[in-house]
């Protein structure tokens, strides 16, 4: 958000912060949100580079079109074992986990 937007809205009485503050995260839970938005992220990337549809990719993971879709959107009933396994599936290595993980 630009500084302009900001003082504005400060200025009307918002408030403005990160999520971490709005959900009041410890620095743990934010980091693993961040991980596991990381591991969202290159799933659909992964999934991209190797011209699947989601439809295929859930056929490849025995699973469903929308279980990928909430895979990619990071959503909160979807495990990081589940997420690591597609990766795994898709060629992923432990190395280029580490990488995207850091970055």
């Amino acid at each position: 958000m630009n500084n302009k937007k900001k003082s504005y809205l400060e200025k009307h009485g918002w408030k403005v912060g990160s999520a971490t503050d709005f959900l009041n995260l410890s620095e743990e839970e934010a980091a693993f949100v961040e991980f596991k938005v990381a591991l969202s992220n290159y799933l659909k990337e992964r999934r991209h580079a190797k011209h699947l549809t989601q439809f295929e990719l859930a056929k490849l993971l025995h699973s469903s079109q929308s279980r990928v879709a909430k895979m990619e959107k990071g959503d909160p009933s979807v495990s990081t074992d589940l997420l690591l396994k597609s990766l795994f599936s898709l060629g992923a290595s432990r190395r280029e986990l580490a990488r995207k993980i850091a970055a």
